[in-house]
């Protein structure tokens, strides 16, 4: 593009977002230039500061500018339940269900030996020894159900086997709401597998 250098810097650093090509990436640009200087501003004050301090919860993993999150702080969660999840994006995903009110162990991606992620890089060996400690009952594994989340489940429950700890794997299936026609076979071999009785009345 024909423009400034400081603006090109600018789109190709909006790039780095995910779903961002080159005509948003410009858009977003040019609006914070001529529409939204302060947003703009602001914007940079808060990236700098989070980028800055935000690191990851001790007991959990998450990320948070404190030592423990709020969820790993809370008197309300109860402790004896762990959901194991890939990110924290899928934190906010469950917290909006307002369903669980367990506490979370983020492994922070799957395992991908092509990619150089093993039990090591996930902190598999932290979540085994909070499981050691005692207090929790159940492990939920929340892994997306895809070939390299199921490798981490079934990794994790393997590790597991030999403690006094309930593990369970979070259903995939069939959405609310959707037609079968629609669904893929992935999905729909997921929703068979995981079929349950259906109880009188």
């Amino acid at each position: 593009m024909n423009s400034s250098p400081l603006i090109d810097q600018l789109i190709e650093a909006f790039r780095c977002l995910p779903g961002v090509g080159p005509k948003s990436a410009q858009r977003m640009t040019l609006h914070l230039l001529e529409r939204n200087r302060e947003g703009g501003t602001r914007l940079s004050a808060a990236l700098e500061e989070a980028l800055g301090r935000v690191g990851n919860c001790r007991q959990c993993r998450t990320l948070t500018e404190e030592e423990l999150c709020r969820i790993c702080a809370s008197a309300s969660r109860n402790r004896k339940l762990c959901c194991v999840v890939e990110s924290p994006a899928d934190i906010f995903a469950i917290e909006q269900s307002a369903t669980y009110r367990g506490v979370y162990f983020v492994l922070m991606g799957h395992l991908s030996p092509i990619d150089g992620i093993g039990p090591e890089q996930l902190g598999i060996d932290k979540l085994i020894d909070r499981v050691r400690e005692g207090e929790m009952e159940e492990l939920i594994i929340a892994c997306n159900p895809t070939v390299e989340g199921d490798a981490t489940a079934y990794y994790i429950a393997d590790q597991l086997r030999s403690l006094e700890v309930a593990v369970s794997r979070i259903a995939h299936g069939i959405p609310v709401g959707g037609e079968l026609e629609y669904i893929d076979g992935s999905t729909l071999s997921y929703a068979f597998n995981g079929r349950k009785l259906m109880e009188d009345g």
